[in-house]
């Protein structure tokens, strides 16, 4: 049984969100899959009212499908001076079918005029991790401030536009390794880890 949690199914087609979970799982532990492994596997449609519910939403169906130990995570980006948008709807903010590009250029037009010291924000990552019966959440958060245009070639999403003053940088122009120490999903991903690691050796971590 336990050689068969080894196998964990991260409920995306996210090649980028996909690259950055990998490096905080144990691969001579885990067997990573993918919903890119299975043939024909549906998109599950992310209609909670939370991260919370979409991740587990997520992580339930696609458990349910392969019979495997499976991970989904949703995560949003909650802007203060926009009341917490665009929050769940951070992936599809210019539409269902926008570019990295759209959404960042829409959560710019919105923030025009708004000083530095009003565009606080933060990334917040819920990770759902389903087991059978089992079934338990991990969160990470990173707080940050939203710059008034694009700075760093790497990253994904609102990474361009989402500076930490901790480290001096946004998102963007962080490594891997850095933005993973850091960030919200880095956070809740090491705490999911923890959690894969005590499933695998038997013990329950669920509450």
């Amino acid at each position: 049984m336990a050689a068969e949690r080894r196998r964990v199914v991260l409920a995306t087609r996210n090649r980028d969100k996909l690259r950055e979970i990998a490096r905080l799982l144990d691969p001579e532990r885990f067997k990573l899959l993918t919903l890119d492994d299975f043939d024909d596997f549906p998109e599950v449609e992310e209609d909670g009212a939370t991260l919370e519910e979409n991740a587990l939403k997520k992580a339930r169906e696609v458990a349910a499908a392969t019979g495997l130990l499976t991970v989904a995570d949703d995560t949003g980006l909650e802007v203060d001076a926009l009341g917490g948008r665009p929050g769940v709807y951070s992936s599809r903010y210019a539409g269902e079918n926008a570019t990295y590009a759209d959404n960042v250029q829409k959560l710019l037009r919105e923030l025009q005029g708004v000083p530095r010291e009003k565009r606080a924000a933060r990334f917040r990552c819920v990770a759902a991790i389903v087991d059978g019966e089992r079934e338990v959440t991990a969160e990470g958060v990173c707080e940050g401030v939203i710059l008034e245009e694009p700075r760093g070639e790497g990253g994904f999403g609102y990474d361009p536009v989402f500076f930490v003053p901790e480290v001096g940088k946004t998102f963007a122009e962080m490594s891997t390794e850095e933005k993973n120490a850091i960030s919200h999903r880095g956070k809740a991903f090491r705490k999911a880890a923890e959690i894969l690691m005590a499933w695998d050796g038997g013990e329950s971590s669920a509450n």
